[in-house]
């Protein structure tokens, strides 16, 4: 192999060591927050409260909501998804940055 192709190699290798990173990352959370969700209805069942109210306790979804979190940036960042500074804002960027420079060698050429 080259060098070129080593260097893609290396690249679809690291992606697929993310991918794989963040698909167990998802069982985990999904199995994990399972189980935490499951014990804390029957404890909440144990004290008395209906399913219902042991279903709907914030406590019942907490962790689903704050590791989900933190497992959504995982996935933006592994599925390269970024809302803010993506594509369209680096050309634009670049665009700015290229007229400045443009603007600035002219005053000195004058």
């Amino acid at each position: 192999m080259d060098t070129m192709d080593n260097d893609k190699f290396g690249r679809a290798k690291k992606r697929v060591v993310e991918l794989k990173g963040f698909y167990i990352h998802l069982t985990v959370y999904i199995l994990v927050n399972t189980f935490i969700s499951t014990m804390k209805i029957v404890r909440n069942l144990g004290d008395g409260e209906s399913f219902g109210e042991a279903f709907w306790d914030f406590g019942t979804f907490a962790v689903w909501i704050f590791w989900g979190i933190g497992l959504f940036f995982h996935g933006a960042k592994v599925f390269s998804y970024n809302p803010f500074f993506g594509k369209e804002w680096e050309k634009k960027q670049i665009q700015k940055y290229m007229e400045k420079d443009r603007k600035e060698a002219e005053k000195y050429r004058r």
